[in-house]
């Protein structure tokens, strides 16, 4: 699929430009909508229907992780932001050949919808798979996600059976937490639950206590559906994801060796973030029914940490 030319540019800002809540710009090599709402802005990609930046009023650290040389408009993949899993999670699960994370991370979405007030300001896109080679997909879907940005960040993903077949759907809003230091980052609310150690070969484990970064960490916790929060001494705030349509939640940092191997992370990216996955993953593979629609929801907050 190839990228927006100038004069697509052009009709997307005069069709669902919203002065001074939502216009079209580019960046990063690629279209972009940028979104500001009380006093927050955030920047999301044509491409992919991908968040890449959130930034709050008065802050001048970034929400969202985004990789330092990210690039839009390569066929790949943007690292950061809030890349969007769709519709399988991880390798396919019968053919490791196709795409990790599925296949609408690297191709343009379409724009359906915009709104903006002094409060709130929102995009709507959408994905079809009539587009798609049937080999690689051979069901009938549409996805469509809306973004909101104000006080919060809030990301709503559906997925639409447009077909006759019920099929399988594993998902994620894979979203880049950015850290000061991620050995000093604690996430919490997830003690007590089982998670998938996809790095000790599937093994099942009890999360005890809060999680700690010393190395690679790569986790689908089962039966999570509540908030997580992460607490970052570095940068003085906490932050909260709270979710619904998802009961599992994947925590996942590369470590030192595989962010080297990664190779788009930067020299020390693996220390400023780490990834908060509004999932269904694991045992939270949904069974869509033919004409059904599934919708997973995500909300992020931010909230200042007082001194130690």
């Amino acid at each position: 699929m190839s990228g927006i030319s100038g004069v697509q540019l052009q009709s997307l800002e005069a069709r669902w430009g919203r002065e001074p809540g939502v216009r079209f710009e580019e960046r990063f090599g690629g279209t972009v909508a940028v979104l500001e709402a009380a006093g927050s802005t955030a920047i999301v990609a044509v491409q992919g229907a991908q968040v890449l930046s959130w930034r709050l009023a008065g802050q001048s650290d970034d929400v969202l992780w985004l990789s330092p040389v990210a690039k839009l408009g390569t066929g790949k993949a943007v690292r950061g932001g809030v890349p969007i899993c769709w519709p399988w999670f991880g390798p396919h699960p019968l053919d490791p050949t196709l795409p990790a994370h599925g296949f609408v991370r690297a191709v343009p979405w379409r724009v359906l919808g915009s709104a903006a007030s002094p409060s709130r300001a929102r995009l709507v896109l959408e994905f079809a798979t009539g587009v798609v080679d049937p080999a690689v997909w051979p069901h009938s879907a549409r996805s469509e996600i809306e973004i909101t940005v104000g006080e919060t960040l809030t990301i709503a993903l559906s997925t639409d059976n447009l077909g006759s077949e019920p099929f399988c759907l594993t998902q994620a809003l894979h979203t880049y937490i950015a850290v000061g230091d991620v050995g000093r980052v604690v996430v919490t609310d997830l003690a007590g639950r089982t998670y998938i150690d996809q790095i000790d070969g599937n093994a099942r484990r009890i999360q005890r206590g809060g999680i700690q970064f010393a190395g690679e960490v790569d986790r689908i916790y089962q039966g999570s559906p509540d908030d997580i929060v992460v607490t970052d001494r570095s940068l003085g705030r906490e932050i909260r994801v709270s979710k619904s349509g998802s009961s599992s939640t994947v925590v996942w940092n590369p470590g030192r060796e595989k962010a080297q191997r990664l190779g788009d992370m930067g020299e020390d990216g693996y220390k400023r973030m780490l990834c908060i996955e509004t999932a269904n993953a694991g045992d939270d593979a949904v069974t869509l029914a033919s004409r059904a629609r599934h919708r997973i929801h995500s909300e992020i907050r931010v909230r200042s940490l007082e001194p130690m």
